[in-house]
Order: C-alpha cells, then structure tokens, then sequence
C-alpha cells in the first residue's frame, strides 16, 4: 500500500488485529417488534458499554454500523439526535451507547454491514484481522453482518451477552447458527481477552517502576 495512503488519507489513523462493530446500536426502536426488544436490548445496551470501554482503553477501533432513518443524508449525527431528543422507545439504549469523537460509523442501506458500505475498506487500513460484532437484532443484522465477515475471512466473536432479538428463542438459534456454521466464538463479553484479540502485549515491570 502506498505510504501516502496508509491511514485513508488521515480518516483511519487507528491500527489494530482487532475492531469492535456495533450494529444498529443506534436505533429508535420505532417498529412493529420494537417494543418486544427494547428490553432485552437494554439488558445488552449494559454488557456492550462495558466492552466498549474496555476496548477504547486498549486502543481497538469502535465501528458503528447503522441503519439511517428517514430521508438518505449520510449523516449519523441526526440519526444519533433523533434517538436521543424525539421521545423513542430506544432513547435509553442509545443514552448508554451514545458515539464518542474517536468512534468510526457507517451507514448501511440493508441487513448487513458490509453491503453497499465502505465497511470492508475500513477494516483493511485499520489491518484489522478479528472482528467482535454486537448489536441489534441477533437474528437479522447482527446475523448477517456475521456472515459477510466470516466470507471475508475474518475472525468472528459474538458475545450472546451482546446481542438482543425481539425473540430469545430465535436469538439462541442465531447465536448457535453462527457458532457452528460461521466458527463464531460467541462465549460472554467477561470471558474475552481483548488485548489478545488486538496483538497488544503487556509491557514487562522493570525494576525503575
């Protein structure tokens, strides 16, 4: 890759094996099975904050992927207004998930967060190898987006306490559909080593400090 283009011209100055994808965290939660999800989703809107600021700790890129509501404009910071100021169901889960100035997004026209967005272009200056995927719903997007990364040959990690579905059953099938077709690694949030997962390694004690 030429020097010159190493960072995308400066809009990804992050490298790392690893990058944490929030999919359709941001979401008004104004559908017809919204109200069957906002709870659960609440309950991993928790798990996937605590993640969230693990990994921004470790230095490991936070992607938002996320649907765009109302007329295209390609500007998630109206997506994030309108879920926090237009009275939403969704309107606590996107107060515990709201992006900070170092967070990355794109803007997805369908399920995946691949398809038709500058996601994969993304992740190849980020040198990102091992993608952890959370989100809304575990058995559509979430589901989807898994799937593209697996093609792509990357590593995938679900964590199940990071995903919610309008339906439990349906989200323990997803989750165990992407265990055993996808190879995902969809143990708890607790049990993943995320420095690991990013190639950082600890730095020894030396007898200065």
């Amino acid at each position: 890759m030429p020097a010159k283009n190493q960072n995308l011209h400066g809009n990804a100055p992050d490298s790392c094996e690893a990058a944490l994808l929030l999919t359709d965290v941001i979401n008004d939660l104004e559908f017809p099975t919204g109200k069957q999800l906002v709870r659960p989703a609440l309950r991993a809107a928790r798990h996937i904050a605590t993640l969230k600021q693990s990994a921004r700790e470790l230095g490991i890129p936070v992607i938002y992927a996320n649907d765009n509501f109302g007329r295209w404009r390609s500007d998630f910071s109206e997506v994030v207004d309108h879920c926090l100021r237009d009275d939403v169901l969704g309107c606590p889960v996107v107060e515990l998930l709201a992006p900070g100035p170092e967070d990355y997004f794109v803007l997805k026209p369908k399920h995946s967060a691949f398809y038709a967005t500058v996601l994969e272009t993304l992740l190849e200056y980020l040198k990102t190898r091992r993608l952890v995927i959370c989100g809304f719903a575990g058995d559509a997007c979430v589901l989807l987006t898994a799937a593209d990364a697996y093609v792509r040959d990357f590593e995938v990690y679900v964590p199940r306490d990071c995903v919610a579905s309008a339906s439990e059953p349906e989200n323990r099938k997803a989750l165990q559909y992407m265990e055993r077709v996808l190879h995902a690694n969809t143990g708890a949030s607790t049990r993943l080593d995320l420095r690991k997962l990013a190639g950082r390694r600890m730095r020894r004690k030396t007898a200065a400090s």
